[in-house]
């Protein structure tokens, strides 16, 4: 099962005076990786590089930022499909020692700085979840929203037109069961959607 951080990591190695400073933390997207590798670049001004990789939702991305080609984003990238991980990434700012590394030298400096990060991490398995529309009568309102309260189901937003309308985020494998266990209890007065199918029924 893919697994994500719940907080971020840091951790420095140092090798032949070059200083390899790693972070691994949970991130949504590609664009909200590369604004944190943004932030980097600005708080490490003097830093000669700051490579990156990530893993999120299906998407990958691996830069060397001037190292050569393969050497940084490449293997730091593998450690974490190593560790099927989703929804991180992971960064290496690197000061340089004056002392080159070589080609394989900087595979194990870079792969070796995230692996030692994630050491310390405190990992969350990724419970796939699906989101639901649900309509109620107004008279249902305060009964739905306590029946979601005690399944652990996100309220995302509520909408009232000529039925209250509940955007609904629950884990997928308890979907179907909580489901038919509020069409019993509701009398029919249900109808459903998938939020992503937009397909109704009426429970």
């Amino acid at each position: 099962m893919p697994m994500t951080l719940l907080a971020p990591v840091d951790h420095e190695l140092v090798i032949k005076k070059s200083r390899f400073l790693a972070r691994v933390q949970p991130v949504k997207n590609r664009a909200e990786a590369q604004a944190l590798v943004l932030h980097l670049k600005q708080a490490h001004p003097d830093a000669v590089h700051v490579c990156w990789a990530m893993l999120a939702g299906g998407d990958s991305a691996a830069q060397d930022d001037g190292e050569p080609s393969g050497t940084a984003g490449r293997p730091m990238l593998e450690v974490l499909r190593h560790q099927d991980l989703d929804g991180v990434v992971a960064t290496v700012v690197r000061y340089f020692g004056g002392i080159k590394l070589g080609a394989g030298g900087l595979v194990r400096a870079y792969t070796d700085a995230v692996a030692q990060a994630l050491l310390f991490a405190e990992k969350s398995p990724i419970v796939p979840r699906i989101e639901l529309i649900c309509w109620v009568p107004y008279d249902m309102e305060g009964w739905l929203r306590r029946q979601a309260q005690m399944a652990e189901v996100s309220i995302l937003s509520v909408s009232h037109e000529s039925l209250v309308q509940f955007v609904l985020e629950i884990p997928k494998a308890q979907s179907v069961k909580w489901q038919q266990a509020l069409n019993d209890l509701g009398q029919g007065k249900l109808v459903w959607a998938d939020a992503n199918t937009g397909s109704a029924s009426q429970g």
